[in-house]
């Protein structure tokens, strides 16, 4: 039987539902959850993710702010601009677009927002509470990838997930997650020797290495929950993913597509994210 396909827009609209409802609630209260966005610079991909990022505070009722800067922008006024941000009462969620012109240190930008703010899930401290289980804004892909699954019905606790992929912003924070649920969770990686051994073996697949369709249906355990988190364009200019997906449709039980699969989750989670900080800022 061919895999159910696990369509992130329909989970993600589901979300954004629940989501305006509860907004609407703050508001009647006199909150409302704000969202600033630092854009630096002109790149066409991230100035395309910032337009999704305000598109979705609006079909939820976040208000949403993008803050434009030219790519010379200097690191201190960057900074500058995040510790203004940091003490707006009315600023919530600070998110800074990645990637920065090369002159601007990511990490140092990273760590200038306050962790309370960080509904990105990048700070040094966001991570140090996620590693332990303290209550934290999670990154906003993993944190998806958690919602996915979940909403298959499958239960987490006691199965198998194998993880490809050990990158800050995914894998690494995938695998934790998962241990959090009480999953046993392998890691897998480029210098994984005989990856296929591990796959077969895995109930929870969570591919992301972004290497097109590196994953077949012979590194699939029939059954298995697959969930593709890679994006890549290939020379056709088409987008794929990780997986090949009409070969492990065919043994896979759910399957997400490329596109439409992790990332619609990506930018739902943000305004989930942007919801829970106004929420505790404002001691709610």
């Amino acid at each position: 039987m061919a895999a159910t396909i696990l369509q992130g827009k329909e989970v993600a609209a589901s979300i954004r539902a629940e989501l305006a409802e509860e907004v609407n609630e703050l508001k009647k209260q006199g909150l409302t959850p704000g969202l600033t966005v630092v854009l630096v610079g002109d790149d066409p991909a991230s100035h395309s993710y910032v337009r999704g990022k305000e598109k979705g505070c609006a079909e939820v009722g976040i208000r949403s702010e993008i803050i434009l800067k030219d790519a010379a922008t200097t690191e201190a006024e960057l900074v500058g601009i995040i510790e203004e941000l940091n003490q707006n009462p009315n600023v919530h969620g600070i998110l800074v677009q990645l990637p920065l012109p090369a002159h601007i240190s990511e990490t140092a930008i990273i760590e200038a927002i306050h962790p309370s703010k960080d509904v990105d899930g990048f700070h040094p401290i966001s991570v140090g509470n996620m590693v332990i289980g303290n209550k934290t804004l999670l990154p906003c892909t993993p944190h998806g990838v958690i919602e996915l699954i979940k909403r298959t019905g499958t239960e987490i606790a006691g199965k198998h997930a194998v993880v490809i992929g050990r990158s800050n912003i995914v894998g690494k924070p995938v695998a934790l997650l998962l241990q959090q649920e009480n999953a046993t969770v392998t890691m897998c990686h480029s210098r994984t020797q005989n990856l296929q051994e591990f796959t077969q073996k895995a109930d929870i697949l969570v591919v992301a290495t972004g290497k097109p369709h590196m994953i077949g249906k012979e590194h699939v355990k029939p059954g298995a929950v697959v969930i593709d988190v890679g994006v890549n364009r290939i020379e056709s200019g088409k987008l794929v993913g990780d997986v090949k997906f009409d070969e492990v449709q065919e043994v896979a039980s759910y399957l997400t597509p490329v596109p439409g699969g992790v990332g619609p989750m990506t930018i739902t989670m943000l305004l989930k994210n942007t919801v829970l900080a106004a929420k505790a800022q404002a001691g709610l």
